[in-house]
């Protein structure tokens, strides 16, 4: 144990760690990235620990994201708290994604942002009945980070551009179905997989597959699927206006109710996803996280619409954001580029 908002135990070779925030939905800090990044470290260079399992405290979360009402609450000028938390929270992600060994985490419950950033980059992400999944960044004025540049253009055909413009929410067979979660369990199954893993010799990540099998259930019929082709039609257009011109045509209560939500969120923040998420299916994972880095020390450096939006949403809770710009014309390509230059005092050091 280090500290009480989080727990690092080992146990029969399997290294814990759980979040332990349950009142704020197991929100990260930036001291608890930089312990998991220490930790995990730690694990990986230890011949006795074979595997690592994460898991939120509480019946409501596994996580929600980061402590994004810390950050605004500083305000924008020298923001020191933003930068700190974005590249700790980071170099954790960075050290997820190449940790060499199986990493399971136990997604029971609501699942966003930071909390995707911490699991997903792992080679078994659970699900449960009781899983919530989404990156709602666009709603406050923010971006899917975390390494979303890297996850989402590779999700199948033009789901990952949906989900990071959108923020849609996703559960059970539809988490399977985009790749996000990699097998479905009752969540009180959990337990029993847990000591099971702690039971057996795990040597791979296929010894932990062969665990998984005899918990996992069928989580049904995927229900994104009806709408899948015509997700794939209207959001491989180029520009966030062609792609509401493109939901428009479509005579189908979805494309009208994704309509509606797109233009809830920040505009620049729409077009600074897009851009994002066209660049990095071409990066690799490292060269993501570095992009991100500089749109989030960009965006937290003025009076940008995050400001607002965790106002909105997380402080006053009016859930009445006043955008500015205010509509997608009025958001220029110079104003979106501006959010990928490198930051005055460099970029991300690994």
């Amino acid at each position: 144990m280090i500290d009480q908002d989080i727990f690092f135990e080992e146990k029969n070779g399997i290294g814990f760690i759980t979040l332990n925030r349950p009142d704020v939905l197991n929100a990260l800090s930036t001291t608890m990235c930089s312990q998991i990044n220490e930790q995990l470290m730690a694990w990986d260079a230890l011949n006795d620990i074979q595997a690592v399992v994460i898991k939120g405290a509480g019946d409501k979360a596994f996580c929600a994201g980061g402590d994004a009402r810390s950050i605004v609450e500083q305000g924008f000028e020298n923001n020191l708290a933003a930068k700190e938390f974005f590249s700790t929270e980071y170099k954790m992600n960075l050290r997820l994604y190449h940790f060499s060994k199986p990493y399971i985490s136990l997604l029971d419950g609501i699942t966003m942002g930071g909390g995707v950033g911490v699991s997903i980059h792992g080679s078994h992400r659970i699900i449960t009945e009781k899983t919530l999944f989404a990156m709602p960044e666009a709603s406050i004025g923010l971006i899917p980070d975390v390494g979303s540049s890297y996850f989402l253009p590779r999700l199948p055909g033009a789901l990952g551009k949906y989900l990071g413009l959108t923020g849609a929410r996703l559960r059970g067979a539809d988490i399977l179905y985009a790749g996000i979660g990699t097998a479905y369990m009752s969540s009180q199954k959990l337990d029993q997989f847990v000591h099971a893993l702690c039971d057996e010799d795990i040597n791979s990540a296929e010894d932990v597959d062969n665990i998984i099998a005899r918990f996992a259930e069928d989580p049904g019929v995927a229900i994104i699927d009806e709408f899948r082709d015509l997700i794939d039609a209207a959001f491989n257009e180029n520009t966030i206006e062609d792609i509401v011109d493109h939901l428009g045509d479509i005579d189908h209560d979805w494309a009208k109710k994704t309509i509606a939500v797109l233009k809830k969120m920040s505009p620049i923040s729409l077009k600074v996803i897009l851009e994002q998420l066209n660049c990095g299916k071409n990066l690799d994972f490292n060269e993501c996280m570095i992009m991100e880095f500089r749109i989030v020390s960009a965006i937290s450096s003025y009076d940008s619409d995050f400001y607002e939006g965790v106002r909105a949403v997380l402080i006053d809770k009016d859930h009445n954001p006043d955008w500015m710009p205010e509509n997608f014309e009025g958001v220029t390509y110079e104003m979106v580029m501006a959010h990928f230059k490198a930051p005055n005092d460099g970029d991300l050091i690994f």
